[in-house]
């Protein structure tokens, strides 16, 4: 009886939240009424299959909203059925609800004007303007209509709400009521938070943001259709760390000069060969030998023998650093040369717009573009990023159709899926630029059970990982030599991040972020070894420049060939500091003003030279803050493609 109690409360929370999937999607269907010339959707059917990935959205929007509904509903209390308790329940249900449900209808107008679902940016805006009031009545008298809608959806969910009431009733058995109830409130608290982060509890995943949104569709446009307003302002509300910036004494003409945004190279014949990037998970360059010859690490053991012997034949540059501190940093890094600071580029409130990449100038140039990752498909937001980059194929766990290859973690072993990528690329019409984003690198750190004799953990778990992975890429170049696009092609192996450190060498604060850059051509010119600073964001011009792509383009990066219009410097930070590192010095800076400058081997950050400043400190400061203000209103405005 006392479960039979419980158990109808439980029943009319289930009816009232989902009062408000059912309203989402009527606030969905109108959103797209209101913006069909901009939203153009195919079939009836079609649109059907975007509501339904966008119920992953409203879950987490409409189960953030209705948390402490949910928790008060819940809660073992033994007066909770009462009248006075349940119409305090249904205040708080409705003034919740209604106020985020409200976004959902600005955005039928909003979103005309932005072509994006309004964000905590918008609010950010709106708090500078003197004139709230106004803009406000306007609003509202210019765009009734819209206000009438939403007056009579509200009306309608509160009647539903009320067809369906919690039965009064006292528990006459006190103890099994409270028993029950504990047990209630802790499998629907978990449920929560399942459906808060996505809608799973699986390892490989985070909590979903704006740019998971873009793997379900084709066109980028719909992409909004399947999100929701309330989540996507939920999500960037204490994520937005993208604010324009100007900074006294940095003019545009500054910029041109000291950041050179636009590049432009005639070093090398226009040619057209094929392009394949390894983006190695948490490949720290600790692990590989021939980058470490100079470290002066007394018994130092590579964990890749493999790219030791590639690197014999290849340039690779020894004092590279990667531009972010996660994996979804790292592709944007890579392919589109966009760093990430404090928040990742990917999930702020501004990656769904044009941007000029790797994959955007190769394509203009004839090329079929793929990206592999062995995950479950739209893991780390990849297949959403790669639609915006414009990606023609996505390759994924899905396409590898073999779960027997499986990690159990992540996702398809290296050694299958890099040999998977090969017969892929086999049967591709050259030329082609094909990216991997490799998995088995990674916590928990595990190799197939036929390997476990082969490669051992050595200092730290991610050792043996480590040569797996370098077996795996020894099989695929093995086979690649086979096949005849193999010659004309240039391979470009970095890593995304660092991960588990042995050495004392590499837990200095500037070394955690050491990543190993590798450039090979079959029988080409481009063999040696460059100790200069380079980094992530230099891949993408530093292909151009070899393939001798003639038109300008827009890159924060630079050639690593070209060392006279552009010189060697890096630029990273900890979530908090920029460091920036050219010419002879290390600055760290807060945002507003310089902290530190440091000598360029002091890696460790331990000589602060801020007392003794010089001009070159001045200038290298100045043009941190010349990089960061380019960098976020370019980001802001969304002025991340070339124009003439």
């Amino acid at each position: 009886m006392q479960k039979n109690l419980r158990l109808n409360e439980y029943k009319v929370l289930f009816y009232r939240l989902s009062l408000a999937y059912i309203f989402y999607f009527i606030a969905r269907v109108l959103f797209y009424l209101y913006n069909t010339d901009l939203l153009r959707v195919d079939s009836v059917s079609d649109f059907l299959s975007l509501c339904y990935y966008g119920l992953s959205f409203d879950t987490t929007a409409i189960l953030y909203v209705n948390l402490l509904f949910i928790v008060f509903s819940v809660l073992p209390f033994y007066k909770n059925t009462t009248v006075k308790y349940q119409r305090n329940l249904r205040y708080l249900y409705f003034v919740t609800n209604l106020l985020a449900y409200s976004t959902n209808f600005i955005d039928f107008i909003y979103y005309k004007f932005t072509f994006a679902r309004t964000t905590i940016v918008a609010l950010n805006v709106i708090k500078h303007e003197t004139n709230k009031k106004v803009l406000f009545f306007s609003f509202m008298y210019h765009y009734w209509h819209v206000l009438a809608l939403f007056i009579l959806c509200s009306l309608f969910w509160i009647y539903l709400y009320k067809k369906v009431a919690v039965k009064v009733s006292i528990p006459t058995q006190k103890i099994p009521y409270f028993g029950f109830s504990i047990v209630g409130f802790l499998l629907i608290i978990l449920l929560t938070i399942g459906g808060i982060r996505g809608g799973d509890f699986k390892k490989s995943t985070r909590p979903i943001n704006l740019l998971d949104a873009s793997r379900h569709v084709k066109n980028i446009v719909h992409s909004d259709i399947v999100l929701n307003t309330p989540f996507a302002i939920i999500r960037t509300m204490f994520a937005n760390s993208f604010l324009k910036t100007n900074y006294p004494g940095v003019t545009e003409q500054l910029i041109l000069e000291k950041i050179q945004p636009i590049k432009q190279y005639h070093n090398n014949p226009e040619t057209k060969p094929n392009v394949v990037v390894f983006i190695l998970e948490s490949y720290g360059r600790e692990y590989i030998g021939a980058f470490n010859k100079k470290s002066g690490i007394p018994n130092y053991k590579t964990h890749a023998p493999f790219l030791d012997s590639l690197s014999q034949h290849s340039m690779i540059f020894t004092n590279a650093y990667a531009n972010g501190r996660q994996s979804i940093h790292g592709m944007s890094s890579v392919l589109a040369g966009i760093p990430s600071f404090k928040d990742a580029f990917t999930s702020s409130p501004y990656p769904k717009q044009k941007i000029e990449s790797i994959v955007s100038t190769l394509k203009s140039d004839g090329y079929d573009t793929s990206f592999f990752h062995g995950a479950a498909n739209g893991s780390m937001g990849f297949l959403g990023f790669g639609n915006i980059l414009g990606i023609d194929h996505y390759y994924g766990r899905t396409e590898f159709n073999d779960d027997s290859q499986f990690d159990g973690f992540w996702g398809i072993w290296d050694e299958p899926f890099l040999q998977f990528m090969k017969n892929t690329l086999d049967k591709k019409k050259t030329p082609f630029f094909a990216s991997v984003f490799t998995v088995s690198s990674h916590e928990p750190y595990i190799i197939p059970d036929k390997y476990k004799n082969r490669f051992h953990e050595g200092g730290v778990p991610i050792h043996k990982c480590a040569e797996y992975t370098d077996f795996a890429l020894k099989r695929f170049f093995t086979e690649a030599k086979k096949q005849p696009w193999f010659s004309n092609t240039i391979f470009v192996l970095v890593a995304d991040h660092c991960n588990q450190i042995y050495y004392d060498e590499y837990q200095k604060p500037i070394n955690r972020y050491a990543v190993p850059i590798i450039i090979y051509k079959p029988n080409s010119k481009y063999v040696g070894v460059d100790d200069d600073f380079a980094q992530q964001i230099d891949i993408y011009p530093t292909i151009l420049d070899m393939i001798g792509y003639k038109k300008p383009f827009r890159s924060w990066g630079r050639s690593l060939f070209d060392k006279k219009t552009t010189a060697p410097f890096v630029i990273n930070s900890t979530g908090s500091i920029y460091q920036f590192a050219r010419g002879n010095y290390i600055c760290t800076f807060d945002g507003k003003v310089a902290l530190g400058f440091y000598d360029k081997n002091d890696k460790a950050l331990k000589n602060n030279l801020i007392k003794s400043r010089n001009p070159e400190m001045d200038d290298l400061e100045l043009r941190c803050k010349a990089f960061i203000q380019d960098y976020m209103n370019r980001v802001v405005d969304k002025k991340m493609f070339y124009k003439p």
